[in-house]
């Protein structure tokens, strides 16, 4: 289909066509749908690979493209962002509205859930005013199954004006009925016949009084709802129409004088801005409320008795920060326990190959000290790499991810809401943060679904005071060698409680700093947002596998490994280039070192964490990379004898414990300031975030160092 042309012959996507490449023979279909409904997994299904990201034009909101073929026609599918409503009361409401209504999809499909249907028909009659060719996509049907929830798609349908279909996306069933839907919308086969949710007597009568002036500009279906913006106050969407169509409603004197007297008459009619907003919504939410009522049937009326019966003890002022922690920990400890006999097992099989690749070198008469770059420099880095961080990460991961597939994430987030408004920043934060715990560059982010800009730069500046993928392993494997074999304590529970602390006081810095920026640099008051917990679900083992080994593990260990092979070369070089009897890394780390001494650490260390500003998963190797360059070298079989290379350098407890302490609150890594730099296209906020972790946890190292010291602890 071509694009529809106003009459001044002006493309009415404008700025859409910046990122929807839709060729000829393409229908174009738009997603929409509440935040977790399952439209993500919808999209997923029906792209499969066939798919690419961006940012919407002018927007940090990042969207989804992709393509797929039904009965010999091609559709591109384009996923709008995740919104409640269409009132635009946010970037992704305005980018969602303004995509469906100028954007001009073929075919519009709304995601709604199964399991709370009534609250997703808000969405679905709010579309329904933007356009007519809509497909009602009512997913989650397994989990209604589950509580005895019956919905007549028939009735439904009827109700609606529009087709619906029941869809289970996890499970793959009911997607060809979907897209037989879409081809018969796109192609003409089918004709709507939306409902037409009306409103109070003199609300219709005004929008009658203006529609034909705004009509006589449009020339489009959605006018009716254009006019009920306008009523309504909403002068964005005037902007909007000058934007994507090139008109200016702004020049319609009649349209502009008529708008004046019909609010003036409005509001004789006691119908302010406000109350008008008051009535439109509750007219959709009555209107929803009947649909539902004909639709579904509920067989058993305490159906989700048990999400809250669960909800009002994890979620609970008592339990629920508690419970929070217990469960991290219970983690930590798994993981703790679990990793040090694969990594036995990973050292041993480096070591051989080691040998194997050593005798290689020389069998091809390679010159000594290429040898020595290659298997002592570049391939042992390599070993310590996977034999100390994959174990720990193999074992977190997925454990981590089968809380988020839980549903239990988003209950983390509505427990730290609070302290997030009492820091005076916003609710999303939480989300963000629980984002970081993945990736700190990844939750920069999605800092993005933050609106306030003052609240965003927070979000973004404290992200990295929670640990990433890539510092977990250091602090697991710093706290499993230093604390696992304490006298007097349970096997890994000692080193549990310390991984535990490191990242409850990761969490309370944010709290503080946030607190702290938006008291002095960032001054303002927290907006308020909704958040939606979704249904407690049954785990998809195969799929917490597939996402946590390969999206996750294999990621963050490939990243490493990128650059541990020239890090480990650079080492080599440092060590082995001497000037004034001494090598480059012992004076840089001689230079370093009455600094690191001061916060409990030494030269060697300092360098490793600078020189891992690439990733921070580099930074152990490299400590270990640095010790074999001094003359210390000692093979390891085992986590237990790493920590024998560590004591023998003048490691102590105190040590351990400033190195994790700085490995959670230090410089970002190079990819997450450079996110920080393309967020916020502002040099001085990448420094900022840059200094701000850096001063305070030398700051913290400095304090705990100097009590320990006065008090003869160390």
């Amino acid at each position: 289909m071509g694009l529809t042309v106003n009459s001044t012959g002006k493309n009415i996507v404008s700025d859409f066509n910046n990122f929807v490449v839709k060729t000829q023979d393409e229908f174009l279909v738009s997603l929409a749908g509440n935040p977790n409904v399952g439209k993500s997994t919808v999209f997923n299904c029906l792209t499969g690979l066939n798919q690419h990201t961006g940012n919407w034009p002018g927007k940090t909101v990042v969207n989804a493209q992709g393509r797929f073929k039904y009965k010999g026609e091609k559709f591109l599918l384009v996923d709008v962002p995740g919104t409640y409503s269409m009132m635009s009361n946010s970037v992704e409401e305005q980018i969602a509205r303004n995509f469906i209504c100028f954007g001009n999809p073929d075919v519009t499909v709304v995601v709604a859930d199964a399991t709370c249907l009534e609250r997703n028909l808000n969405l679905v009659l709010q579309i329904l005013e933007l356009t007519s060719s809509v497909v009602v996509c009512v997913n989650l049907m397994d989990e209604a199954k589950k509580k005895r929830i019956k919905i007549d798609m028939d009735s439904l349908s009827k109700s609606l004006g529009v087709p619906v279909v029941g869809v289970s996306a996890r499970k793959k069933e009911g997607l060809n009925e979907l897209m037989e839907s879409v081809y018969k919308i796109a192609c003409g086969e089918v004709e709507t016949n939306p409902i037409k949710v009306n409103y109070d007597p003199i609300i219709e009568q005004s929008v009658k009084n203006i529609e034909e002036y705004v009509n006589a500009d449009l020339h489009q279906n959605n006018t009716r709802w254009v006019c009920l913006k306008l009523l309504e106050g909403d002068l964005s969407i005037i902007n909007d129409i000058k934007e994507n169509m090139a008109l200016n409603l702004d020049g319609n004197i009649q349209l502009k004088e008529t708008l004046q007297k019909e609010k003036e008459w409005l509001k004789r009619n006691g119908m302010d801005e406000d109350s008008f907003r008051d009535i439109i919504v509750s007219n959709i939410v009555s209107h929803a409320e009947n649909i539902a009522k004909k639709a579904v049937r509920y067989e058993n009326s305490e159906y989700n008795t048990k999400d809250r019966i669960i909800d009002k003890i994890v979620m609970s002022k008592i339990f629920g920060i508690p419970i929070m922690i217990m469960l991290l920990g219970t983690i930590f400890w798994i993981t703790i326990v679990g990793a040090n006999y694969p990594s036995e097992v990973l050292a041993s099989g480096f070591s051989w190959l080691e040998e194997v690749f050593s005798r290689l070198l020389l069998s091809i008469k390679t010159p000594t000290w290429l040898h020595d770059m290659l298997a002592l420099g570049m391939f042992r880095t390599l070993s310590w790499v996977v034999s100390v961080m994959l174990p720990p990460m193999a074992i977190f991961f997925p454990l981590f991810t089968l809380l988020e597939d839980l549903g239990y994430l988003p209950r983390v987030a509505f427990n730290l809401d609070y302290f997030f408004r009492k820091s005076c920043t916003h609710g999303k934060q939480s989300l963000t943060m629980c984002m970081g715990f993945g990736c700190n560059a990844a939750g920069v982010i999605g800092c993005r679904i933050i609106d306030s800009p003052r609240e965003r730069l927070i979000a973004i500046i404290t992200n990295n005071f929670v640990p990433c993928n890539g510092r977990f392993p250091i602090l697991i494997a710093i706290a499993t060698v230093f604390f696992f074999g304490m006298k007097g304590t349970v096997e890994g529970i000692l080193p549990t409680i310390v991984v535990t602390g490191i990242v409850v006081l990761g969490v309370y810095m944010t709290f503080v700093i946030s607190k702290l920026l938006s008291k002095t640099i960032l001054k303002g008051v927290p907006s308020s947002f909704t958040l939606e917990l979704p249904p407690y679900r049954k785990p998809q083992i195969g799929k917490i596998i597939v996402r946590s080994i390969f999206d996750r593990t294999l990621f963050v260990l490939g990243r490493a490994v990128v650059i541990a092979v020239p890090a480990g070369i650079i080492l080599w070089i440092m060590a082995n280039i001497h000037v004034s009897g001494l090598n480059l890394l012992s004076h840089c780390a001689a230079f370093l070192n009455p600094f690191a001494q001061i916060i409990g650490m030494d030269g060697y260390i300092l360098m490793a964490f600078i020189l891992g500003l690439p990733a921070n998963e580099i930074v152990v190797p490299i400590i270990l990379m640095s010790y074999m360059s001094a003359g210390n070298m000692l093979e390891y079989e085992s986590l237990t004898q790493l920590g024998t290379i560590l004591t023998s350098n003048g490691w102590t407890w105190l040590t351990a414990l400033c190195v994790m302490i700085f490995t959670l609150m230090h410089f970002p890594c190079g990819t997450t300031l450079w996110t920080i730099q393309k967020e916020t296209k502002d040099i001085r906020w990448t420094l900022v975030a840059f200094l701000l972790p850096t001063i305070t946890g030398i700051v913290m190292c400095f304090a705990i160092t100097s009590i320990a010291r006065i008090f003869g602890l160390a």
